[in-house]
């Protein structure tokens, strides 16, 4: 039954899957993440590159700021971690499935589901203020 509906419109069927896969992983996300602190070293890598164009003469100022950006870059890199513990196996798997169901119906159906994770992970996070 499900399968007939996927199979009815392959296309239509790639970008809702698309959605409510974004839609949980930015869900995810926003609760398994410090949304402040994001936030807050986003906010900081901002003002460093603000700091880099204005110092773009001084090399010692320079690297002080690119290792404070390592340092805002590599906390970061921490933060995300955690959510992707809990989507990466899901995802291979969910991903394998769509290839093994979608490629005889719709050739490109990765274009289709990557294009538009693309613009709705672009727009949950701006929805729901994911950082």
């Amino acid at each position: 039954m499900i399968t007939d509906l996927l199979s009815a419109s392959p296309e239509i069927s790639v970008v809702v899957i698309s959605f409510l896969v974004m839609l949980v992983t930015t869900v995810i996300t926003k609760f398994a993440t410090n949304q402040n602190r994001m936030k807050e070293l986003k906010d900081i890598q901002k003002a460093c590159n603000i700091k880099l164009k204005d110092n773009r003469g001084n090399p010692e100022e320079m690297k002080k700021i690119n290792e404070e950006m390592m340092r805002c870059n590599l906390e970061l890199m921490k933060h995300s971690f955690k959510p992707m513990l809990f989507t990466f196996i899901p995802m291979l798997i969910l991903i394998g499935w769509m290839g093994k169901f979608f490629s005889p119906l719709l050739k490109g159906w990765i274009w289709w589901y990557l294009i538009s994770g693309i613009v709705f992970s672009i727009l949950l996070k701006k929805i729901l203020k994911v950082h």
